[in-house]
């Protein structure tokens, strides 16, 4: 089964004059365009490619890294508004577009934004949504206290900075955990310190208990070297 807004490993069936068709098990195949197209992609060999829709709503493969896959969250940059919505860059030939009824601000230009991508059910198309709280996960919390995790940062509060969670869960890293600093859109890991009643998480960057003391002391000690004993 391809797997759309996805990567897939797939195997090369046969060269066309438009490119090479990729196949699966079920005898799908699909049209990765010739400029893709490499010479070890030999028939019987497999690729990995990343399958979405063209600009005339085919299913088509590329070789190109998106930004942002299926069922996750990323921010986004606005490259233009039209009356459709908002179109994001996220690093293939066609734009990803946040219709408006998905935005929860009015979107501008050449501005980042929080997005979730996901399959609207009516359509089959992949699309962003910047109405992202209804995409977290509340209920079924697959994580515990003390798990490391992906984080990604996210915009600041009073009480320090909301993240997401294995682009899964909605998380907060307190204003006295914070102890470096961090910008919206990046990734780290980080450590569960508590999972709270409302199926929110509380999230450390920092390895809990003694676990963290000693890549912190190297870290004075090699920064006391560097400046000759004084910080």
């Amino acid at each position: 089964m391809m797997h759309l807004g996805q990567y897939n490993t797939l195997t090369v069936l046969r060269h066309t004059a438009p490119g090479a068709y990729l196949g699966d098990d079920e005898d799908n195949d699909v049209l990765l365009p010739g400029k893709y197209v490499t010479e070890e992609m030999t028939i019987g060999s497999e690729v990995e490619v990343f399958l979405y829709l063209d600009s005339e709503d085919r299913l088509v493969a590329t070789t190109e890294k998106p930004l942002i896959e299926l069922n996750s969250f990323e921010f986004l940059k606005v490259k233009e508004v039209t009356h459709f919505g908002a179109f994001l860059d996220w690093g293939l030939e066609k734009d990803l577009l946040v219709p408006f009824k998905e935005q929860s601000l009015k979107m501008e230009e050449g501005k980042y934004y929080l997005v979730y991508l996901y399959l609207d059910d009516a359509t089959q198309r992949l699309v962003a949504s910047a109405k992202v709280k209804r995409f977290f996960e509340m209920e079924h919390i697959m994580v515990k206290e003390k798990d490391e995790v992906d984080v990604l940062i996210c915009e600041t509060t009073d009480l320090g900075k909301n993240v997401v969670v294995n682009d899964t869960y909605s998380g907060l890293v307190y204003n006295s955990d914070l102890f470096r600093f961090i910008k919206r859109g990046e990734r780290c890991k980080g450590y569960v310190t508590k999972v709270r009643e409302d199926g929110k998480l509380d999230i450390s960057l920092e390895k809990p208990g003694f676990q963290k003391i000693e890549p912190n002391s190297q870290f004075l000690f090699d920064e006391l070297k560097k400046h000759a004993g004084m910080i």
